[in-house]
């Protein structure tokens, strides 16, 4: 190299770049990124958007005007209210049970050794590889042969079995970097294994705890295809919303859709800031 292109190299005024990376490579994953997240994100503007619009007939498809008479109405229409407070009690009730159910199974393949683990990880994985379609139908054959109507009961049970394997792995992932010697600190100071579990071990894996509650709480209030199959004649949000695709669409739906959405952000700025306090004490 020359002494003029070392001093043109090394000059203040010269273009700082990353070594082996050209400019152009940065502005083209800018644009990607920036495309993949307009992908992500354009559906979810254009639910928020046509909860403002004033439809000229029964679907909320083609924008017309701009009104706030869908928001000063949301409960409208009493069987989407039904169809909504039933999701929302379904993916309560389920993401109860199916949290305890997944943390205890979390922290005992994490903490315990015994024989037949290998197996256990594997029937855990199962239910978030297979199909919903596969898993549905087995669910209401095993229904049927037990006789079993199909309803409110089944659409729990359906959902908790598959929520334990989204909540067990989730907070294992969490478990997996407990300091262990923590308990063993508490119990020789003279705690009980109980008094341990809910003074230390507990506290500290409650991130992930919530992290799988958010996770498995949205999952249930989304489920179509496994709830298709297992409801019978129950109607649940998603369930309504798919039969109204076929005879009309109110902007009612957007309306509940956008509600839901302005929660879970606010649950999750929450629990943002709640962490960083922690941290930052």
């Amino acid at each position: 190299m020359t002494s003029a292109a070392v001093a043109a190299a090394t000059s203040p005024d010269a273009p700082k770049t990353v070594k082996g990376t050209p400019r152009w490579g940065d502005w083209a994953l800018r644009i990607v990124a920036g495309l993949v997240l307009l992908y992500l994100f354009l559906p979810i503007f254009v639910i928020v958007l046509f909860s403002f619009n004033k439809p000229a007939g029964k679907f909320n498809y083609t924008w017309q005007e701009f009104t706030f008479d869908n928001w000063t109405h949301p409960f409208k229409y009493p069987d989407l209210t039904a169809a909504l407070k039933l999701s929302l009690n379904v993916a309560a009730v389920s993401t109860a049970v199916a949290l305890v159910l997944g943390t205890l199974v979390a922290i005992a393949l994490v903490r315990q050794r015994f024989r037949g683990q290998k197996a256990v990880d594997t029937f855990l994985v199962l239910p978030l590889t297979a199909p919903e379609v596969v898993m549905g139908a087995s669910l209401l054959t095993l229904f049927l042969d037990l006789g079993w109507a199909t309803g409110y009961v089944t659409i729990l049970i359906a959902h908790i079995a598959f929520e334990v394997s989204f909540i067990a792995m989730t907070v294992r992932a969490r478990v997996r970097g407990f300091d262990w010697t923590l308990e063993d600190a508490s119990m020789d100071l003279g705690a009980s294994p109980t008094r341990t579990f809910f003074k230390v071990t507990l506290p500290l894996i409650v991130p992930g705890i919530v992290a799988a509650a958010m996770l498995s709480f949205a999952l249930s209030l989304d489920d179509f295809i496994i709830t298709y199959f297992v409801s019978g004649s129950t109607v649940t949000y998603p369930l309504y919303v798919n039969a109204a695709v076929k005879a009309a669409v109110p902007p009612q739906i957007n309306v509940l859709a956008t509600a839901i959405l302005v929660i879970s952000l606010v649950l999750l700025m929450a629990g943002t800031l709640y962490r960083r306090k922690r941290i930052d004490a």
